[in-house]
């Protein structure tokens, strides 16, 4: 019984590749939702940000991204993710700072004033940064 209980969950990488394939269709649907709009045109990058504290993991995202359009129409576009770290607000002198790069789960003082009354910010999104779509010459 002990031993059970002393066992350590693993998570399945299939299983978090699939979280990632899910986000990829996503993205890329939403680019060709922008290029609908612009009939003619050709979808050329799509750029994203990927908080820290998303639980997306930038590399599978990419790897499932490439999978997705392999041998497709799509196979010519760019993915072009960017990482942001935690940010956090001091409420004692209003800057904001990004966490320690060791330590995005923890709480930091802040390092303009030392302070240790800080807010989360930010570090938890996963935002469409821009759809890059290339026009036909008139």
């Amino acid at each position: 019984m002990l031993e059970q209980e002393l066992q350590i969950r693993r998570i399945d990488p299939e299983a978090m590749l699939m979280h990632e394939v899910g986000i990829a269709n996503s993205i890329l649907e939403a680019g060709h939702r922008e290029l609908a709009l612009r009939p003619g045109s050709t979808l050329v990058s799509i750029g994203v940000r990927v908080g820290v504290l998303s639980g997306v993991d930038i590399e599978a995202l990419r790897f499932a991204f490439e999978c997705l359009v392999a041998g497709t129409s799509d196979e010519k576009v760019r993915f072009v993710p960017e990482s942001c770290p935690r940010t956090n607000r001091c409420t004692a002198c209003e800057r904001a700072f990004p966490s320690p790069a060791g330590s995005p789960f923890l709480d930091a003082p802040c390092p303009y004033c030392g302070s240790t009354r800080t807010q989360f910010v930010s570090g938890d999104e996963l935002d469409l940064a821009f759809v890059e779509i290339e026009e036909p010459s008139s």
